[in-house]
């Protein structure tokens, strides 16, 4: 215990290093050791103990790199959390013109079956599917000018469901497995698939409008993540980095390519800029 009281007064030792007159200028890391006089009279009262020194050397390119990378953290701004992502009212589902051609799961609530045949399609099947998708892609920009503060997910499920019906097309997500609305609206937190709803989009939020459309008995599917109002910086760094893994996943399929290459491509890039 004499021991313990007198390190509580103790005088400050800082060590420094050059291993060599011709090496490098070096230094030793670490918090200062405490010391204090009465300690050298441990040595009287036990003369098996032994003061130990453990150091570690560091370039001075390394120390500089540790100092910088602590103001940075310091410096960081802490995100302001926002309050979890709360369910709104959902209102009725739109209706369909009968003239307008329905998907085979139009009036149930059970999901399709998928097709056990292979599908082979000519060049009349290509330019459908590429109308269908075509109208996708006109409809999801659209949707995109709506994305403002205040305005609600229900609102552009209006907008986009008129889009679509006046092209002659059917939204396909509307009664899929019992899906109440003709667009998905992922807001935040909600990973995909999101229900429109009275919810207002805040400045801040991200959402992510998913528009597939019936045409000509094809599907076109397509979808893309929306900044609203004044994004964070992490936030746009995430949407921004996904984009970019779609693209090289994208540039990746062509005739003969296995699923797993995707994946390869994608996980090279998240590797380079790391976790998100």
């Amino acid at each position: 215990m004499a021991v313990v009281d007198s390190l509580v007064h103790s005088a400050s030792l800082r060590l420094s290093s050059s291993s060599s007159p011709s090496s490098k200028s070096s230094l030793f890391a670490g918090s200062p050791l405490a010391l204090s006089p009465a300690f050298v009279s441990v040595k009287q009262t036990c003369p098996n103990r032994r003061l130990v020194i453990v150091s570690k050397r560091i370039s001075g390119l390394e120390e500089a790199m540790r100092i910088r990378r602590e103001r940075e953290l310091q410096s960081t701004k802490r995100l302001r959390r926002r309050p979890p992502l709360r369910r709104g009212r959902v209102s009725p589902r739109l209706p369909v013109p009968d003239h307008i051609p329905k998907p085979p799961y139009f009036g149930s609530p059970l999901l399709p079956e998928l097709a056990s045949e292979h599908q082979v399609h000519d060049s009349d099947s290509i330019a459908h599917m590429r109308a269908a998708c075509e109208l996708a892609a006109r409809v999801l920009d659209y949707a995109g000018t709506l994305v403002k503060p205040s305005v609600t997910t229900d609102e552009i499920d209006k907008a986009v469901h008129q889009m679509i019906i006046e092209a002659g097309a059917y939204p396909s997500p509307l009664g899929y497995g019992g899906f109440p609305k003709s667009v998905c609206t992922s807001v935040n937190e909600c990973m995909c698939h999101g229900i429109p709803d009275s919810r207002q989009l805040q400045d801040g939020d991200i959402i992510n409008i998913d528009v597939t459309v019936y045409l000509n008995g094809y599907h076109g599917d397509t979808s893309r993540t929306f900044l609203c109002g004044n994004v964070s910086d992490a936030l746009k760094n995430l949407v921004q980095v996904t984009e970019e893994c779609m693209e090289r996943g994208i540039a990746v399929c062509k005739d003969g390519a296995s699923f797993k290459k995707i994946g390869k491509r994608i996980r090279r890039i998240k590797g380079s800029v790391g976790s998100i």
